[in-house]
C-alpha cells in the first residue's frame, strides 16, 4: 500500500466508540462459547490434577485447583500430625513409648482417609500420564505412596515388619503443599476464544427487500443478506460494501496502523470499526467460515499444536520413576536369591521405592518458581506458561510486530512544510480543526499542539467529509484538512517530489487549505519506542535474531526496520500467515518467539514456541500470550531471557539437592553394605530427608538476576 493510498484513507470521525471496542460488553451464545472451551486447549501446572469441565473457564478452571490444593494440604497436614505421633518409628526416634492396644488399626484408619483424600490428585495425574505412556512427576508420587501404604497395610495384617505410615503421611503433606505453592505463584487464565468471541456484536441491522430496517441475531443472517452499519458501530459480518463511503479502523485485525476508507466495491471484515460514514454491504462469508471465525481456528489449531514441552522436575521425576521400579525389582528378586525371607526382601524393596520419591522433590522446583514469579512481577513480567517460560533459556530468535510493540501505535508529527505562511501558525490552524476529531492521526496533531503549548483558536462550523476530511471556520477562516486523494479529485497543485520525499520513508501526508488554496502539509508517522532500539542491539549481542513481522505496508515497516537496525523485515501479512512465517522460521536447533500486541497476533502468538504479549495490547493476545510485558517495554523480552536462564540454573541445582542423597542412600537401603554391619534405618532417611528439603528451601531463595 503506497503512503499516498494511506494518507487518502485519513478520514476523521467523531464517532466516541472507536476506542471502546476492547470493553463493549456483549452476550454470547452460552452454548457455543462452551463448545469452544471445551476444544480450548488449557496448558498449565500438570492438567492432569482433579479436571474440572472446561466450559467453567480456565481461570476459574485454575482458581478451583489451586483452592482444591490447599484445601487438601491442610486437611491432609491435620491427619498427619496424629500420624506421626502413632507411629513407631518416630515414637522411637523421639525416644518414647506412647504404644497402646489397637494404636495400629487407628494408624492404618488414619492413614488410609489420608492415602484416599491426600493421594487422590496424585493417584488420577498417574493413570493420565500411563495412558499417555509419558511417566512424570505423578506417576512416581504415585508408586512411592502406593507401595508405602499396600506395604504398611501388610504389616498391620499379615507381615513382620516396619510400616511407613509415617512416609506416606509427609510425602502427601510435602508434595501437596509443592504443588499448591507453584500452581497459586502462577495462576492464570486462557480465555483467547472468549475474547475472540466477544469482539463480535450480537445483532446487526438487516435490510430487507421492501426496505425496511430490522436488528437480528447474527446466526439468523445468510450470505447474500444486506446489512446497514451506523458510524461508530462494529462490522457485524464479512461481506462487500453496495452503498456508502467511510473509514474503517481495521488495526486490530490487520495491523495496520492507520483507518482505512471504505467504499462501493471493497471488502469489509467483521470485527473492525466503521467510522464516520453509514455503509450498506452484502453478506458474503457466516458463521465460520468468517475471518474472525478463521482466526479462532487458527488460535485453537496452534495451542494444541503447540509443543507438550515437559517441565525439568517432570524430567528428573520421570527418571527416578524408571530408577525406583528398577532398583525396587532388582533389590527383591537379588534378595529372595541370596536366600532371604520374603518379608525381608519386600522391606528392603519397598524402602528403596520409597527413598526414590525424595520429599525434597516436592519442592525443589515449586519454592524456585514462586520465588522467580515474584522476581518477574516485580520486574513487570507476567508468566502463564511456565514450561514455555523455562525454555526461554534457548531462545534463537525473537520476532516482533511492528504497531504497538516496537512503536507507540501513535502517530507524532515529524514534519511540516508551509507555504506562504508561519509554521506554528499553520500547526496552530490544524491544532484548533483536529480538536473536534478522534482520528488516530488528528490525535498526534492534538498532542504536538499540546506539547509546543498551542493557544486554542476559536472553531465554527466544524465538519467532517467522509472520504474526504474535514472542515471548519477557524476565527472566520475557513480551514479544510484532507488527503492527496482530495487534492487530486480537485486539481489543487502540490509539490509531488516534496510529498513522496515523505511518503517514501513511510510517513502518513495530510495537506491544509485556506480557502482552497494549499497552505502547507504535515507529515506524521508511528513513533518508535525509545526502549526498542536498545532492546534489539541488546539481543543481537545475545546472538538473538530479531525479525519484524507486520501487517502494515511495506514501506512503512522498512523504515521502522531501518531505525532500529533490525536484522529480517516482513511485511503486509494476515492473521493466517504470520502463523505460518512462525513455522517458516522454525528449524533445527531453532527456538521462536513472538512479541506483539493486536488480534492479528494471536494465532502466531500461540504458534511461537514463547508467546509474548504487550501488556497495553488487545485482550486476545493478552489471553493468548505465554507472558505477558506489563510496562509494554520490548526491553523486558531481554529480562524475560536472563530471568528463565536463572531460574532454570536454581532449578538444576535444587533437583541435585533433592536427588543427590540417591546416590548413598539407594544402594545403603538395598543392603549392598548390610554384611559390613551398614543398612540405611528409616531414622537415618527421614534425617537425610529433611536436610535436603532444607537445603532447596534456603537455594531457592538465592534466585537473582
Amino acid at each position: 500500500m503506497s503512503n499516498s493510498d494511506k494518507s487518502s484513507k485519513h478520514v476523521h470521525s467523531e464517532h466516541e466508540t472507536m476506542h471502546d471496542h476492547k470493553h463493549s460488553s456483549k452476550t454470547m451464545d452460552k452454548e457455543s462459547l462452551s463448545k469452544q472451551n471445551e476444544e480450548n486447549t488449557v496448558s498449565h501446572l500438570h492438567m492432569d490434577h482433579e479436571a474440572k469441565p472446561h466450559s467453567e473457564g480456565h481461570h476459574d478452571h485454575h482458581a478451583m485447583m489451586v483452592e482444591d490444593f490447599k484445601k487438601r494440604f491442610f486437611i491432609s497436614l491435620v491427619l498427619t500430625l496424629p500420624i506421626l505421633l502413632l507411629s513407631p518409628m518416630i515414637q522411637m526416634f523421639m525416644g518414647v513409648d506412647w504404644r497402646f492396644p489397637g494404636d495400629t488399626y487407628i494408624l492404618f484408619g488414619l492413614s488410609t482417609l489420608l492415602f484416599i483424600y491426600g493421594g487422590k490428585p496424585f493417584l488420577k495425574g498417574a493413570v493420565d500420564e500411563f495412558n499417555q505412556k509419558s511417566p512424570a512427576m505423578m506417576m512416581l508420587i504415585a508408586l512411592a505412596i502406593s507401595v508405602s501404604y499396600l506395604y504398611s497395610v501388610l504389616t498391620v495384617f499379615v507381615l513382620q515388619g516396619n510400616d511407613f505410615f509415617w512416609e506416606l503421611a509427609t510425602l502427601i503433606s510435602i508434595m501437596l503443599l509443592g504443588h499448591w505453592i507453584e500452581m497459586r505463584s502462577v495462576l492464570g487464565a486462557s480465555k483467547a476464544l472468549e475474547e475472540l468471541v466477544k469482539l463480535m456484536p450480537d445483532t446487526a441491522h438487516m435490510i430487507h427487500d421492501d426496505g425496511e430496517i430490522m436488528d437480528h441475531t447474527l446466526d439468523h443472517f445468510k450470505v447474500g443478506f444486506n446489512v446497514l452499519v451506523k458510524p461508530g458501530e462494529k462490522v457485524p459480518l464479512d461481506g462487500v460494501i453496495y452503498e456508502g463511503v467511510s473509514s474503517v479502523n481495521e488495526s486490530m485485525i490487520t495491523g495496520e496502523s492507520v483507518p482505512v476508507e471504505k467504499g462501493i466495491g471493497d471488502d469489509i471484515i467483521g470485527g473492525s470499526i466503521n467510522g464516520d460514514g453509514v455503509l450498506k454491504f452484502t453478506v458474503t462469508k457466516v458463521g465460520e467460515d468468517t475471518f474472525l471465525s478463521q482466526v479462532i481456528k487458527l488460535v485453537r489449531e496452534a495451542q494444541a499444536s503447540k509443543s507438550k514441552t515437559q517441565r525439568l522436575a517432570d524430567v528428573a521425576a520421570k527418571w527416578l520413576f524408571y530408577i525406583a521400579v528398577v532398583s525396587g525389582l532388582l533389590t527383591f528378586v537379588i534378595w529372595l536369591m541370596l536366600g532371604a525371607e520374603i518379608g525381608f526382601a519386600i522391606e528392603r524393596a519397598v524402602t528403596v521405592i520409597v527413598i526414590s520419591c525424595p520429599h525434597a522433590l516436592g519442592l525443589a522446583t515449586p519454592l524456585v518458581t514462586a520465588v522467580s514469579t515474584s522476581i518477574g512481577a516485580k520486574k513487570g513480567l507476567l508468566v502463564r506458561n511456565r514450561a514455555a517460560f523455562e525454555e526461554a533459556r534457548k531462545l534463537t530468535t525473537v520476532v516482533f510486530d511492528k504497531t504497538g510493540t516496537l512503536t507507540e501505535g501513535a502517530f507524532g508529527v515529524t514534519d511540516i512544510v508551509e507555504y506562504d505562511i508561519d509554521k506554528q501558525e499553520l500547526l496552530k490552524l490544524a491544532y484548533a480543526v483536529e480538536m473536534n476529531s478522534e482520528h488516530p492521526i488528528a490525535k498526534g496533531i492534538v498532542d504536538e499542539g499540546k506539547r509546543i503549548g498551542l493557544n486554542m483558536l476559536d472553531v465554527k462550523d466544524f465538519q467532517a467529509l467522509p472520504g474526504k476530511g474535514l472542515r471548519a471556520s477557524v476565527e472566520g477562516r475557513e480551514i479544510m484538512i484532507v488527503s492527496p486523494g482530495y487534492l487530486r479529485t480537485a486539481d489543487i497543485q502540490y509539490d509531488h517530489k516534496q510529498f513522496e520525499a515523505l511518503a517514501i520513508v513511510g510517513k502518513t501526508v495530510v495537506f491544509v487549505l485556506e480557502d482552497d488554496k494549499l497552505i502547507g502539509m504535515i507529515a506524521l508517522s508511528d513513533k518508535v519506542r525509545t526502549t526498542a532500539i536498545e532492546a534489539i542491539k541488546v539481543l543481537k549481542q545475545m546472538n538473538i535474531e530479531t525479525v519484524m513481522l507486520t501487517g502494515d505496508n511495506q514501506r512503512v515497516a522498512e523504515y521502522v526496520g531501518k531505525q532500529l537496525e533490525i536484522n529480517t523485515v516482513i511485511a503486509e501479512v494476515l492473521p493466517h500467515q504470520k502463523a505460518q512465517k512462525i513455522e517458516e522460521l522454525r528449524g533445527p536447533g531453532k527456538f521462536i518467539a513472538m512479541t506483539g500486541d493486536g488480534i492479528n497476533d494471536a494465532p502466531s502468538l500461540a504458534k511461537a514456541d514463547l508467546g509474548i504479549a504487550i501488556g497495553a495490547g488487545t485482550d486476545v493476545a493478552i489471553e493468548t500470550a505465554d507472558i505477558i510485558l506489563v510496562k509494554s517495554n520490548p526491553l523486558d523480552v531481554v529480562n524475560i531471557i536472563k530471568l528463565s536462564k536463572a531460574t532454570y540454573r536454581k532449578m538444576v541445582e535444587n533437583l541435585f539437592w533433592a536427588t543427590a542423597y540417591n546416590i548413598i542412600a539407594l544402594p545403603l537401603a538395598a543392603g549392598v553394605l548390610m554384611n559390613q554391619g551398614i543398612m540405611i534405618s528409616p531414622a537415618i532417611g527421614a534425617v537425610l530427608m529433611s536436610m535436603s528439603t532444607i537445603i532447596v528451601a534456603i537455594n531457592a531463595r538465592r534466585l537473582k538476576i
